[in-house]
């Protein structure tokens, strides 16, 4: 078995992005899966063009895909991706799109198909404080999800797939007024899910 396994780099003028530093810090194997991990550049274009020959390349049985959420108190298990890309603040690239479709003629949403209550569980079984999102938003982690989900459903794959946004750490939030997490409780957030992932 095999989990490619995604985080993102800094964006909005941040040193880090603790989705990477969560992935990058994850095993080479776990629970007997092989650990694929990847840096996606926060931009609307590569992510549609990185993530498809990802998935094409390593043929992984789960994808786990996670994403910085400023602002938010809590592990955020995303249930859903839209088909739009409308942003008010720029990508790294620049680009601003306003209600562009990820791609033309896709559906208008996928669903995700990780076990998003049973990693919510594991999450709360470890003290670690999580819900179900119903919005990935419409930044960069929404495209990332939806290319994700459309490339998969078009290729035809079996491969499960989902997102899951994290807080900002500690070290982002000293001088905002904004809910925090310790990285390493991040990091073992995305252990749990990615195993969770594995054994569903």
């Amino acid at each position: 078995m095999k989990v490619l396994v995604a985080g993102f780099e800094p964006f909005g003028g941040e040193s880090i992005n603790p989705s990477w530093e969560a992935v990058k810090a994850l095993p080479d194997e776990m629970a007997g899966a092989e650990v694929v991990k990847h840096r996606l550049p926060v931009t609307f274009r590569g992510v549609k063009e990185i993530l498809p020959r990802l998935i094409v390349k390593e043929r992984p049985d789960v994808v786990v895909l996670t994403g910085q959420a400023g602002g938010r108190p809590n592990i955020t298990v995303e249930r859903v991706a839209i088909n739009v890309m409308d942003s008010e603040m720029p990508d790294n690239e620049g680009f601003k799109p306003e209600d562009e479709p990820v791609f033309e003629g896709a559906p208008a949403a996928y669903f995700s198909t990780l076990p998003i209550k049973a990693i919510v569980k594991a999450l709360r079984e470890e003290k670690i404080p999580a819900s179900v999102s119903n919005t990935a938003g419409t930044y960069v982690c929404n495209t990332a999800m939806f290319t994700a989900l459309h490339t998969i459903a078009v290729a035809g794959m079996e491969t499960r797939a989902g997102f899951i946004h994290v807080p900002y750490s500690h070290e982002q939030a000293l001088d905002k007024p904004k809910p925090s997490m310790a990285l390493e409780t991040i990091e073992k957030a995305v252990e749990v899910a990615v195993r969770t992932s594995i054994k569903a």
